[in-house]
């Protein structure tokens, strides 16, 4: 299937020592785009590598000045890497695939055909991930979780293979590790998200970059991407919440005890008594710091701080 000849495109690829798959990525990148889209270009943002990453990049652009470089002087995470490349995509379609090859490039035409059904976002799908089961059971459950959570119906939020409209790309503002998030992000400013299954290869060369506090760090990241998205104009509303639940379970748990004083029982401390007053403390410290958020974004329209990178030229 070839990349409709209408559009520019632009394919981003965040890498971190992947030296061994660069130059078969590159050339079936190439084959799939060559002659297909209207142009193209390929961004490898290069995230602080210390094999032959870099040298193997300068050589393909030697070849191609359709290849730029974006090289971090340090590892800054994928969200960076993505960040930098969005800021200099300049496709009317905007691609992100891994550079470790476990994603196939002739996938891309199409996820382009289902972007043109009508969406912004369409976020490939590994059906039949080959991966170890220490990867992919918990990748499920976490998926499992910001659908329900988000409201955005996807089986595979963090596949690397995602396909945007140039729009989406120049909206997104990522750091950290909100890059698990995009889907989430762009659903949430209002942006059409679909998602369609894409084979998965075992990894050939290197290892993986992730560990097992990813998963923990996910759903840290998850709180984050509620509260800037939907309370962040009202964070009040966020923390109120929270805290009224802390104030409610207290309130209960107290109001048990004060039953039995008024009817006459004798009382002593007990700890589930003391666990109800600590509970109270705490929804009143919770409601303190939203009161106080909630006086700061009222001074403030900026919701987002650019952060600047330290790259090579």
């Amino acid at each position: 299937m070839a990349v409709d000849r209408k559009h520019f495109v632009t394919v981003c690829i965040p890498l971190f020592n992947e030296e061994e798959s660069l130059g078969e990525l590159y050339g079936l990148l190439t084959a799939m785009l060559e002659g297909s889209a209207a142009g193209h270009e390929l961004i490898f943002i290069d995230d602080g590598s210390t094999d032959g990453s870099l040298s193997a990049l300068i050589g393909l652009r030697k070849e191609d000045r359709r290849v730029k470089i974006i090289s971090f002087n340090r590892n800054y995470g994928k969200s960076a890497a993505l960040s930098e490349g969005f800021r200099v995509a300049r496709g009317d379609f905007v691609v992100t695939i891994d550079a470790d090859l476990q994603d196939n490039p002739n996938e891309i035409p199409g996820l382009i055909e289902k972007l043109d059904e009508g969406y912004d976002l369409v976020s490939g799908w590994k059906m039949n991930r080959k991966d170890p089961i220490t990867k992919t059971w918990p990748s499920k459950f976490f998926n499992l979780v910001t659908s329900l959570v988000s409201g955005i119906r996807l089986h595979d939020f963090n596949c690397g293979l995602k396909v945007y409209r140039k729009e989406v790309v120049k909206r997104m503002s990522i750091y950290g590790e909100l890059h698990r998030f995009i889907p989430v992000l762009a659903g949430w400013e209002g942006f059409r998200v679909a998602e369609k299954g894409v084979t998965h290869s075992e990894r050939r060369f290197g290892r993986s970059k992730y560990g097992v506090n990813r998963f923990l760090n996910g759903f840290f990241d998850l709180i984050t991407v509620m509260f800037i998205t939907r309370r962040a104009t009202s964070p009040f509303h966020f923390f109120g919440r929270i805290g009224t639940i802390f104030f409610l379970a207290g309130g209960l748990i107290n109001l048990y005890f004060l039953v039995l004083w008024i009817a006459g029982k004798g009382l002593h401390v007990r700890p589930i008594m003391v666990v109800g007053l600590f509970m109270i403390v705490i929804a009143i410290q919770i409601g303190s710091f939203g009161l106080l958020a909630e006086l700061f974004t009222s001074r403030t329209d900026k919701t987002f701080t650019y952060r600047e990178y330290s790259i090579d030229d």
